[in-house]
């Protein structure tokens, strides 16, 4: 009896789960515009609104390539330990395991080179870089302010 208490719960929580994703749910009224993201090219400062509070989906740049990390909202969201790479370069962090604010270029400068990266930084970061390609979708690339 508990056993068929159990599963009933944990059917419902993941049928809760699906019906409140906006992307999944085909009866949901808000607007559809916000799942579209038209850029492909990216610069800091147009990635910065991609943060999950100014706008909707999540974005994060690695090496360059900009990720859609929106299904990990709840790492890269607001809130989350990861929260400091959302709408950013998060390249250097990654690189150095750090989540300081140090780590990120301010969005008003040139993109990080990482040039002075050791081996072992330039490694961490491959891993990660492996991580988000096998994981989350490529949405553009990430140019130099105009």
């Amino acid at each position: 009896m508990l056993t068929t208490i159990l599963l009933v719960l944990v059917v419902l929580w993941l049928a809760r789960s699906l019906l409140s994703d906006v992307s999944l749910n085909p009866f949901s009224t808000k607007a559809k515009e916000d799942d579209v993201v038209i850029e492909g090219k990216f610069t800091p400062k147009t990635l910065a609104k991609y943060n999950g509070t100014d706008h909707p989906k999540i974005f994060m740049a690695v090496r360059r390539r900009v990720f859609d990390v929106s299904q990990g909202g709840s790492f890269y969201g607001p809130g989350g330990p990861y929260a400091n790479f959302a709408g950013r370069d998060a390249s250097r962090g990654l690189a150095l395991n750090s989540f300081d604010l140090e780590c990120l270029t301010d969005i008003n400068e040139k993109i990080d080179t990482l040039h002075n990266l050791s081996s072992t930084e330039k490694e961490s970061l491959d891993s990660w870089e492996e991580h988000f390609e096998n994981k989350y979708p490529i949405v553009g690339s990430l140019h130099e302010n105009d």
